[in-house]
This record gives C-alpha cells, structure tokens and sequence, in this order.
C-alpha cells in the first residue's frame, strides 16, 4: 500500500469508525450481526479476546474487539492495514523498527522507536508492514477498520523465548481450527450485555 493509498484509507475509515461510534448506531451494528449468520460466522472468542465482525465483504471488514482483562500479545506484523479507534479503557502501544531490511525478522531485529498509551477517542492507522504490540488494561474495547489482505502470512516474535514463527490466514486454517475460535450465540449475547453496561452502547 503506497503512502497517499494509506492516507486515503485513513480518511475513510476514520469516518467508517466515527460514525460507528455512536452507541445507538454500534447496537443497531450488533443486533444485525447476530442475525447474519455469515458475520456470526466470521466471529472469534479466545481466552483473552473476542472479536465480533460488524461487516465484511472481499476486501474490508469492521471488527469490535473486546479485550479480557490479562490481554497483551506478541510482537507482531499483519496481513492487512488497519485503522482503530478506541471506545473504552485504553492500552500501552509500542512500535518497531527493524535494524535492517529482512524477510523473515527475529526477536534481535526488533528496535522499539514509539512507546504510546492509546485511550478513548484516541484513532491510528497501521501499515501492514509494521510491527507492534499492545497490553491493554481492563475493560478495553476498541472498533477496528480492516483493509484488504496483502499478503497469506504474518510475523509473530515472542522476546521472551526468542522465538519466531509465521501464522497464516483463515483460508489455510483447518475446519477444526476455525470450529474451535468460532463464537457462539451465547458469548455474544454475554459480550452485548457488558457494552451496556459500560455504556458503549445504548
């Protein structure tokens, strides 16, 4: 993705995530992803985070992500370039460089450049490209703008073992896999119930 084809991706999911930050629009959102049984589909729950697809076609999705209370993830890169706005509690965010030009980077490659915390109303753009990581604290929930896949496969390092592996798209997970991260009816219902709670939405 050029820079002016990022910039204008930022433009317009800044305005995608803005209007859906009205609470009374992001429950109409909710209410109609549960019953599109594609975008149920496209749902995941995992220990520590559930995202709930509000939209998707070939190229964009639109994902509200709420974080358990112990989330942090890995160094990491993405497939996609993304845009993300915050709607409730906030996360440390930090941001790498690499020491030198690589295709497949390790943990020693990885220089953090930008240390930030990331709170409600805060908006970002992401390259694809780029290597992050975030812990958020409690109750953290933001709206997420995703853009069109680049490449199959992403970069996970974890500076604590050393280690460094690629993971791949939905399209090359197995049925089981898929089965396994699917978020049922239930879990949603549970995660509408605290977005009321906490006021997201109305």
């Amino acid at each position: 993705m050029a820079t002016y084809e990022l910039e204008d991706f930022t433009t317009e999911s800044r305005k995608v995530l803005e209007d859906l930050g009205d609470p009374g629009k992001l429950k109409q959102c909710l209410q109609n992803a549960k019953k599109d049984e594609k975008l149920l589909s496209l749902s995941e729950h995992y220990d520590i985070l559930d995202k709930i697809v509000l939209y998707a076609d070939e190229k964009y999705r639109v994902r509200l992500h709420i974080f358990g209370d112990e989330y942090f993830d890995r160094p990491h890169n993405h497939r996609w370039s993304y845009s993300s706005k915050i709607l409730s509690g906030s996360y440390r965010h930090t941001i790498y460089s690499l020491d030198h030009e690589i295709d497949a980077p390790e943990t020693e490659h990885l220089v953090p450049v930008l240390i930030r915390q990331e709170k409600v109303g805060d908006f970002y753009t992401l390259h694809h490209s780029q290597y992050h990581s975030v812990t958020a604290d409690p109750g953290t929930v933001t709206l997420i703008y995703r853009g069109p896949a680049k490449t199959d496969r992403f970069r996970v390092m974890d500076r604590t073992t050393q280690e460094a592996w690629w993971q791949y798209g939905a399209s090359i997970e197995s049925q089981e896999e898929k089965e396994n991260k699917r978020m049922s009816r239930e879990r949603f219902d549970l995660l509408v119930k605290k977005l009321e709670r906490v006021g997201i939405i109305c």
